[in-house]
């Protein structure tokens, strides 16, 4: 019974946090159309008239602030519910029906600090001029340069070590196993702050693609989520590092002539 009830729980946040995901994604899509044409009533044009304005520093930032946390769940739950399924198969203690969400719960406040990091960027890049139109989209010189940055990065040992914990999820676990309560939302912690270090550059390339382009930040979802499920290899680092070095070269050199 008690297996039982376990499996229930997980199950229940793994469906809560895929609907958090779906719910994310889809006010994310709205958003991005209310932006674009900057038409219709309530709040998500209230949202969209505020981030064009970084003038207006308190406004602006609230409203980046909330587009940044939606896009940091939608984006980087995908990534998490596979380690957590596994978490939660292998915490079997007392109590443990909540872990999964506290584990969930570590995972996410990571990245939702960097969200607020990232809506802190955002607003000086926007009161420097450097993000244009409705997409927020960086100019030739700083998208080739955060091209670059983000290749590097994807070269560094830092980024390869903190890959090999994401892919690792089994080896992760074992490794920094703590009970209880307590230690669930520590690991949830711990396992973002590798995500984290393994995807803070790319997360930058939402500048390039558009902040607000659900295109762009479905790519790169997508390949935040292909680094962790593809078996180990250059193909999960060095060479989307040596793709984005080219890109951004070739992007630099294209504003420069």
């Amino acid at each position: 019974m008690d297996a039982a009830r376990a499996d229930l729980a997980r199950w229940i946040t793994v469906a809560a946090l895929a609907v958090v995901c779906a719910l994310s994604w889809l006010l994310l899509a709205r958003s991005a159309a209310v932006m674009s044409s900057m038409s219709g009533e309530g709040v998500l044009l209230d949202l969209a008239s505020a981030m064009m304005r970084p003038a207006a520093t308190v406004p602006y930032l609230g409203a980046t602030a909330l587009m940044w946390l939606v896009m940091m769940a939608a984006m980087m739950t995908p990534a998490l519910l596979p380690v957590l399924l596994l978490f939660s198969r292998l915490d079997r203690g007392p109590d443990a029906r909540a872990h999964g969400a506290l584990f969930a719960a570590g995972y996410l406040a990571v990245w939702l600090a960097f969200g607020l990091l990232a809506t802190a960027l955002q607003w000086a890049l926007h009161r420097a001029a450097l993000l244009h139109g409705h997409a927020l989209l960086a100019g030739p010189a700083l998208a080739g340069g955060l091209l670059l940055l983000a290749g590097v990065y994807q070269l560094t040992p830092l980024k390869i070590a903190c890959l090999a914990h994401c892919q690792s999820p089994v080896a992760f676990l074992l490794a920094h196993w703590q009970a209880g309560a307590a230690g669930a939302w520590r690991m949830g912690v711990h396992h973002g702050r590798f995500c984290l270090g393994c995807c803070w550059a790319l997360m930058l390339l939402m500048f390039v693609g558009g902040v607000m382009s659900v295109a762009a930040m479905a790519v790169l979802s997508a390949f935040v989520l292909a680094e962790r499920l593809l078996p180990p290899g250059p193909w999960s680092s060095k060479v989307p590092g040596v793709v984005l070095l080219a890109w951004g070269a070739w992007t630099l050199l294209a504003a420069a002539g």
